[in-house]
């Protein structure tokens, strides 16, 4: 989407540039060795200006660095269980100022910066961007940064026909205030208003399918909800061929009163959190439930996630990796995202959308 690729200009402004006949990894490896993160706006007065001189730019680099670190640490301390291995656990005070309310309303875009260098360290990557459940693992060779930041995940068709197809698995979940019986109320709400925006603000063709897969025989159950889920969206999907993104929306659930919470425009709006099945186990992978497009949705997560961190800080969680597949092999751009948990309100899972569907765009 524009917002993804913007932020890949940003983080990585080599990509999107073409540059002879050199070997791709080649190329990006040179990119981004040769480039320095700036944390600044430019206009063409600036761009006059004498280059600064090596220190300051040292300088410079070294408290983007920091900060960045700091804000990253600072929102995603909610993000999994304390049985992964890259929570961060510490609840001390991470120095540093995040942008002002204001300052990210006027800029709209970029607000955080990454050193290009960072994207290279497999640790940085996992413990900043990441959750991994214990039920799974995952390799530098398998959660390749780099690589997957260059994957064009920009949708290709045009909307003359249907493009995006948004569904629930857990259709019941509901919020705070929810109104017992009324699905309007609920995750399934969320997800029409989604669908609304995207529609009407962004121009695409949506499906948005309203089904029950997480009731049997009258009561709540939710052992074969995906079995479930899995065999409507095929065929819908085999009737929509031209879909390219399929998002399965749920809403969170957390211990105690936690509230995942933030403030966007004004608006206390839940915050989000992209899921990625891994089919495998610590043990090796789970044969039964192949995912051909694994690296596709680690791609599809990881680039709204970068999104996210550039226009808008402290709206998402940390991508959570778990051990099964949760039918995120039905497309290449496949996701689950949870969105707040049941101690949100309803509105806040509605303002959720308005960032959400930019980022989707």
């Amino acid at each position: 989407g524009n917002i993804q690729h913007q932020a890949l200009k940003t983080y990585l402004p080599g990509i999107m540039e073409t540059e002879g006949e050199k070997d791709g990894k080649q190329w990006l490896w040179e990119k981004i060795k040769a480039q320095l993160p700036i944390l600044k706006k430019y206009s063409k007065e600036e761009e006059k200006k004498p280059e600064i001189d090596a220190k300051t730019s040292s300088r410079i680099m070294r408290e983007n660095t920091e900060f960045l670190e700091a804000k990253l640490l600072e929102e995603n301390r909610e993000a999994g269980p304390p049985s992964s291995g890259y929570e961060n656990t510490e609840d001390e005070e991470i120095p540093g100022d995040a942008p002002s309310q204001e300052t990210v309303n006027q800029i709209r875009a970029p607000v955080t910066d990454i050193p290009l260098e960072k994207f290279q360290d497999f640790d940085f990557v996992m413990r900043n961007f990441y959750t991994v459940d214990k039920t799974t693992s995952i390799n530098s060779e398998q959660l390749n940064a780099p690589a997957l930041l260059e994957m064009d995940m920009r949708m290709q068709g045009n909307n003359e026909q249907p493009q995006i197809l948004i569904y629930h698995s857990h259709s019941q979940e509901e919020f705070i205030d929810s109104v017992p019986g009324d699905p309007s109320t609920t995750i399934v709400g969320v997800g029409d208003y989604l669908t609304t925006l995207l529609r009407d603000t962004y121009g695409y063709n949506v499906i948005h399918v309203t089904d029950t897969f997480d009731i049997v025989d009258g009561k709540l159950d939710r052992d074969k909800a995906y079995t479930y889920a899995q065999e409507r969206i095929s065929r819908i999907l085999e009737e929509n061929p031209s879909v390219e993104v399929v998002i399965d929306l749920h809403r969170d659930g957390v211990s105690g009163n936690k509230r995942l919470v933030t403030n966007i425009d004004g608006k206390e709006t839940a915050k989000i959190m992209f899921f990625n099945g891994l089919s495998q186990t610590p043990e090796g992978p789970i044969e039964y439930l192949q995912n051909p497009y694994r690296e596709d949705n680690l791609a599809f997560s990881l680039q709204m996630q970068l999104g996210a961190a550039a226009y808008y800080p402290g709206f998402t969680r940390k991508i959570y990796l778990k051990g099964l597949r949760y039918n995120e092999h039905l497309r290449p751009k496949s996701s689950l995202i949870e969105v707040g948990a049941q101690t949100n309100t309803y509105e806040e899972a509605l303002n959720a959308m308005e960032p959400l569907s930019e980022l989707l765009d």
